[in-house]
């Protein structure tokens, strides 16, 4: 469980950037190579990938939160506020998540 405090995408990502300038690797030959630079240098580093992402209050944004970590998520958004989600609502969601098809950025045709 991770509770952020104070968090602001554009801010993790913009240090990680720098980082990533101040300090570039020897050698980055793939742009999978560079993102997992980058990725490693996110104060979410040490957490795994983010597979469900959900919103409460009805707001469809992800209003500046793991823009990088929530590519491949799949995203929730319920009218519910918070104080009045219940574990019901997110058993409801995770049932949900289980029917859906990952593509984790793959297009199908």
């Amino acid at each position: 469980q991770v509770l952020a405090l104070n968090y602001g995408s554009k801010n993790e990502l913009s240090r990680a950037f720098k980082s990533l300038l101040e300090s570039p690797p020897s050698h980055i030959s793939l742009l999978e190579s560079l993102e997992n630079e980058i990725s490693n240098r996110l104060d979410t580093h040490d957490l795994p990938e983010v597979d469900l992402l959900l919103r409460t209050g009805g707001e469809m944004r992800l209003s500046n939160f793991l823009l990088w970590q929530s590519s491949y998520a799949e995203l929730f958004f319920t009218p519910i506020l918070w104080p009045d989600f219940t574990p019901k609502d997110l058993e409801n969601i995770i049932s949900d998540f289980y029917k859906r098809v990952r593509k984790f950025g793959e297009l199908k045709c």
